[in-house]
């Protein structure tokens, strides 16, 4: 399953300097892993026994919008200040060659579902989950017919 990235229209012109464009900025997950392809600047896939955890959180405006690194194992990849999901890995690496990394945030459009896609368990659309509550409507019981 593929997940946009959330690049709010006020930050598009700032990560298009990196080369990213609504067609190579998204996270995909699959059952070997997960890749995270923001402009051209990131490109990563770890393996999905590397993941520790994912969830929700905040970014702060301080820390800033586009490639971003704490440079104590935190790597940014933001467009947007909300819908920000993070990626706790099992073991430190190296980001760009240089920058620890053990965490990885990424800003997507549809944060729950991807959080429901990596932990196993895929979210229903919304049209899905209403036509399946029509379904589960009681009907009457037929009457037999009578000769």
């Amino acid at each position: 399953m593929r997940f946009q990235i959330r690049t709010d229209p006020f930050w598009r012109p700032f990560v298009l300097i990196g080369g990213a464009t609504r067609d190579n900025s998204y996270v995909e997950v699959t059952d070997e892993g997960i890749t995270l392809c923001f402009g051209l600047l990131f490109k990563r896939t770890i393996p999905r026994g590397d993941v520790k955890d994912v969830f929700v959180r905040s970014w702060p405006l301080w820390y800033g919008i586009g490639w971003r690194s704490n440079l104590r194992g935190v790597i940014g990849l933001v467009g947007s200040y909300t819908g920000v999901v993070e990626i706790r890995l099992n073991k430190r690496s190296r980001a760009w060659g240089v920058f620890p990394c053990d965490r990885i945030c990424v800003s997507l459009e549809h944060p729950d579902a991807f959080i429901a896609a990596v932990k196993g368990k895929p979210e229903e659309p919304a049209t899905k989950k209403k036509a399946a509550a029509k379904r589960k409507r009681k009907t009457r019981p037929r009457r037999a017919k009578q000769s």
